[in-house]
């Protein structure tokens, strides 16, 4: 076993209470860029979410969207307990308003005095892309968010599904979704077909961000039961992996006619041990079809997933390439175990 955050109050200084990261991981892990929240489920009211165990708040104020620590300076209630109108927030305790960047513009029992300083709030940067709100905990200067294929394109139609929570590492999380070898295994109930595990040789090409992986095989994409598919048991499907380190991949699946559809996999580490993963999808076909249907596929085929990820051991991602059994299938895996350890992370552990 190995310490925590907790557990070293001399490298803990300015680290979140109870983190479940070892503190070079974490402050490692804080200069990227992870999604928090659904920007349509955010409305007046403050909400509370939590990104590196780090509880925050997120609202809204005049247009702006704020994200800070999840605690009033005052009183240290946690700000997402309070209500708000779309221009500011009130802590429950004692309703010291907070509006943009942060700054406190009121308090009631005092009005016409002036405001301390002290009773801002430090707040992280903000930016909404694919249809979510992102952070940085300890923004080094640049916004890395990553790209996706495709989302800016007119004829594509732009989804953004519901997040999924699950109990498991965000590494875990990420390397199941890059994993090719466990389709006829895990996802025989959407769209795998448990008599083709067999997986053709590629090779992971390293990028700026991480790397890419191009996997063809016969292995269809389509959902199960989906009628007017026969035709197209002979094709093959390319699957184009990119992952950008930590944290996020995107899966872009060349369907049959030219059609496109991407996923990525935004998987916000809320702790050590829980992620949060976000899923904005974008497709060329089948554009005005129903967005409940691909928010239902999409839950069913993670969901699937979430079951492996919580029943992995150990829990942590082991990047000691020593440390677990590899094949030739698992060459995204270990390219992406390399690319964390690039990253300077270790090993891991989280108990």
């Amino acid at each position: 076993m190995t310490a925590t955050c907790a557990s070293l109050p001399s490298a803990s200084v300015d680290l979140p209470r109870n983190c479940t990261f070892e503190p070079a991981d974490w402050q490692i892990l804080a200069r990227s860029w992870y999604p928090v929240a659904l920007s349509r489920d955010l409305g007046d009211s403050p909400m509370g979410v939590t990104l590196l165990d780090a509880p925050l708040v997120v609202y809204r104020a005049d247009g702006d969207i704020v994200i800070a620590d999840d605690l009033c300076p005052h009183r240290g209630v946690p700000l997402s307990m309070g209500n708000g109108n779309g221009k500011t927030i009130a802590c429950a305790y004692h309703g010291f308003r907070f509006g943009q960047d942060g700054r406190c513009v009121r308090v009631p029992a005092h009005p016409d005095s002036k405001i301390p300083p002290k009773l801002h709030l430090r707040t992280y940067p903000v930016v909404e892309r694919f249809g979510l709100i992102w952070t940085c905990l300890r923004p080094t200067g640049e916004t890395n968010l990553p790209p996706m294929p495709h989302w800016d394109d007119p004829t594509f139609q732009q989804i953004t599904c519901p997040w999924i929570d699950i109990k498991g590492f965000a590494g875990r999380q990420v390397e199941g979704f890059i994993d090719v070898a466990h389709f006829a295994f895990v996802h025989t109930e959407t769209f795998a077909d448990p008599e083709n595990p067999i997986v053709p040789s590629y090779s992971p090409k390293l990028t700026e961000t991480g790397f890419e992986a191009e996997y063809r095989s016969n292995v269809s994409n389509f959902p199960h039961g989906l009628l007017g598919v026969e035709e197209f048991a002979d094709f093959e499907w390319l699957r184009h992996f990119r992952v950008f380190l930590p944290f996020t991949a995107t899966l872009e699946i060349h369907f049959p006619n030219d059609g496109r559809l991407v996923i990525m996999n935004a998987a916000s580490p809320v702790s050590a041990r829980v992620t949060r993963m976000f899923a904005p999808i974008c497709r060329n076909f089948d554009t005005t079809g129903s967005v409940e249907d691909v928010y239902e596929f999409n839950r069913r085929v993670f969901e699937e997933d979430r079951q492996i990820v919580e029943a992995q051991k150990p829990e942590n991602l082991p990047l000691d390439p020593n440390l677990e059994a590899h094949v030739m299938a698992d060459r995204s895996s270990i390219a992406y175990r390399r690319g964390l350890r690039g990253m300077g992370l270790s090993h891991f552990f989280t108990a």
